[in-house]
């Protein structure tokens, strides 16, 4: 048995969904009620479950437990201004990841795969240099991600002492923007909701109407497709060597013009297309980045199977499929409890 904690949330649910069709058994694990009724819905073991509560994890079954992974976090893009709360960073991302390194070493369950963001290499981007696993971590101390990116580099490294003092098998994945059907409609920046640029282009482009590209059209920054990562996480649990911190990430630059048109080309009528404005006097607020992802190729054998064109067919095929549809619905949720 799997146990998946964050079970409830995007990169969670394609997970659980991937790990299913695969025939093997999981319990997923999350403090969403939308996520009890949808797994409810489709048949999949759930448990409701505060991984900041230690005394909650006597009701996981650790028998027949093989591994465990760990999607489960409080970050910037769910918190509105009036929640803010720098100690529960420290709560979940920090002590929950504890507990649930505690429950798997008490039960013997080795294989633990984590899963962060490479916020904690901000101060990194601008040298324009493919970011490797071995670089030194470069956080930015100040603005919304601080507290985000200090707690998730202490929970990286509380997988890694299980992992040297107890024998564990700890793997950390470190990922670039995910991609992918769910969680594009709004977040929050900075405190306040706003809707994404990738959702504007979108629908945008799906009523015909024209996109505006700001600033430098060639500026751009790594992603990957929800998919990607979740085939990452499976090779994860097939490994018997896989150990430390991983880039799972394209290993490319995605620029705003080829976001564009890929967008036009998935989504426009195909009878009036959708026109592309550029206005490059008006700034942006990409940052670029781009990381090497070779250590995930040698040592997994994975590779990101989808293009970004590739990933909006799919992503299209995923809103028609309607399977995710509830993360919409947690997502307006979200923002209407600020």
């Amino acid at each position: 048995m799997i146990l998946v904690f964050g079970a409830g949330g995007f990169i969670g649910s394609y997970l659980v969904d991937q790990l299913i069709n695969e025939r093997l058994e999981v319990l997923a694990i999350d403090t969403s009620q939308l996520a009890e009724d949808y797994y409810g819905e489709q048949n999949i073991p759930f448990l409701k479950l505060d991984i900041t509560r230690s005394t909650n994890f006597a009701n996981i079954p650790g028998e027949g437990a093989v591994a465990a992974v760990n999607l489960a976090c409080v970050q910037p893009a769910n918190v509105a201004k009036e929640k803010y709360n720098p100690i529960d960073y420290v709560k979940v991302n920090v002590i929950g990841v504890l507990n649930i390194l505690e429950f798997c070493r008490r039960n013997g369950i080795r294989k633990v795969t984590h899963v962060i963001s490479h916020r904690n290499t901000q101060g990194l981007w601008e040298h324009g240099q493919p970011i490797c696993e071995d670089a030194p971590r470069a956080i930015k101390y100040t603005g919304e991600y601080a507290m985000f990116s200090i707690s998730e580099s202490a929970a990286a490294d509380c997988v890694e002492h299980y992992s040297q003092e107890y024998g564990m098998q700890g793997i950390v994945f470190r990922l670039p923007p995910v991609y992918g059907y769910g969680p594009h409609m709004e977040i929050f920046r900075n405190g306040k909701p706003i809707k994404t640029g990738f959702q504007i282009f979108v629908e945008n482009a799906m009523a015909g109407q024209a996109l505006e590209v700001w600033g430098d059209p060639d500026r751009g920054r790594d992603i990957i497709y929800v998919k990607d990562v979740v085939s990452a996480i499976v090779l994860a649990l097939r490994s018997d060597s896989a150990r430390g911190l991983y880039n799972i990430a394209s290993g490319k630059s995605l620029y705003l013009r080829e976001e564009a048109e890929g967008i036009v080309r998935a989504f426009s009528p195909a009878d009036y297309p959708s026109k592309i404005t550029y206005r490059p006097e008006k700034p942006n607020s990409i940052e670029p980045f781009l990381y090497d992802i070779s250590k995930a190729k040698t040592d997994l054998g994975w590779h990101p199977k989808y293009s970004f064109g590739e990933m909006l067919l799919d992503y299209k095929k995923e809103a028609e499929r309607g399977k995710f549809r509830y993360l919409l619905e947690k997502r307006r949720r979200m923002l209407e409890s600020k």
